[in-house]
C-alpha cells in the first residue's frame, strides 16, 4: 500500500470522525454556560481560599472587608506560616524549625519525613556554604540514624552527601539539590504540613478546578466540536474548526 493511499485513508478517517461529532454553536454553548448558576458567595469563598492558602494576608484582609467573606482562620497564623516558609526559602532552616515548633511542636513530632527533609536542607545549606567538616559531622550525627530507620531516608542522605565528592557541584549529577527549586520544594512541604495541622486545605482550590476544566475539555473534544477555552488567563471562548 502506497504512502499516499495511507495518508488519504487517514484523512478520510479524520473527516469521518469529525462528521460524527456533535457540533455545538457559540450561541448554544453560551446559553448552556449561562444556564449554570453559581452563587457569588461560593465564588468569594474560592477567592478567599486562594488568599489564605497562598499566604496573601493583606489581600485576605481587604477582601474580607469588601465582600464580608470570612477567612476561616486566624490571619496572625498566616503571618507566622509565611515567616516559616520564607526562612526555608532563604536557607535559614534552623530558624524555620524553631518557628514551626513555636507554632505547633506536634507538626514535626508526627511527621518524620518532613523533619528529615528539613534536616536534609540544613545539610545542603552547610555544603553550599563550604562548611565541609560541619556538614559531615551533621550528616553523621543527625541524619545517619534516621537513615538506618528508613531506607528511603538513607538513599536521600547518600545522594545529598555525594555532593561532597565533586569539585564542581553545580554541574554534578546531583547538582539540582543546590538549586533554589530545592529550597522551594522543602518550603512548600512545610507550608502544606502547617496548613494540615490547622485543618485547612494544603493546596488552593482554584488550580484544581482549572485542571478539572482542562480534563473535561479533553474528554469533550472526543465527542463534540464546540467553542473551547484555550487560554486560561483570559478564559475567552474560541471557535474550534471542523
Amino acid at each position: 500500500m502506497s504512502l499516499v493511499w495511507i495518508v488519504l485513508r487517514h484523512l478520510a478517517d479524520i473527516e469521518e470522525m469529525a462528521e460524527s461529532k456533535k457540533v455545538i454553536s457559540r450561541v448554544e454553548w453560551e446559553k448552556k454556560l449561562n444556564d449554570v448558576k453559581i452563587r457569588k458567595e461560593d465564588m468569594n469563598r474560592l477567592v478567599m481560599n486562594f488568599f489564605v492558602t497562598e499566604g496573601c494576608v493583606e489581600a485576605a484582609e481587604k477582601f474580607q472587608r469588601e465582600s464580608g467573606t470570612e477567612t476561616g482562620i486566624d490571619l496572625g497564623s498566616i503571618i507566622d506560616r509565611m515567616a516559616v516558609k520564607k526562612a526555608v526559602q532563604c536557607g535559614n532552616v534552623e530558624d524555620a524549625i524553631v518557628k514551626v515548633n513555636d507554632l505547633n511542636p506536634e507538626i514535626l513530632d508526627t511527621n518524620p519525613q518532613l523533619f528529615f527533609h528539613l534536616q536534609q536542607q540544613r545539610l545542603i545549606e552547610l555544603i553550599r556554604n563550604g562548611k565541609i567538616e560541619e556538614a559531615l559531622e551533621f550528616a553523621q550525627e543527625e541524619l545517619a540514624p534516621r537513615g538506618e530507620e528508613d531506607q528511603s531516608f538513607l538513599e536521600e542522605l547518600e545522594r545529598t552527601v555525594s555532593l561532597l565528592a565533586f569539585e564542581d557541584v553545580a554541574n554534578c549529577p546531583v547538582g539540582e539539590l543546590l538549586d533554589i527549586s530545592q529550597r522551594l520544594k522543602t518550603a512548600s512541604e512545610v507550608n502544606a504540613a502547617i496548613l494540615t495541622s490547622q485543618s485547612h486545605e494544603k493546596e488552593p482550590k482554584i488550580p484544581t478546578l482549572l485542571k478539572m476544566l482542562i480534563w473535561a475539555q479533553r474528554e469533550l473534544d472526543q465527542k463534540a466540536i464546540y467553542p473551547r477555552i484555550n487560554d486560561l488567563s483570559t478564559a475567552t471562548l474560541e471557535d474550534s474548526g471542523v
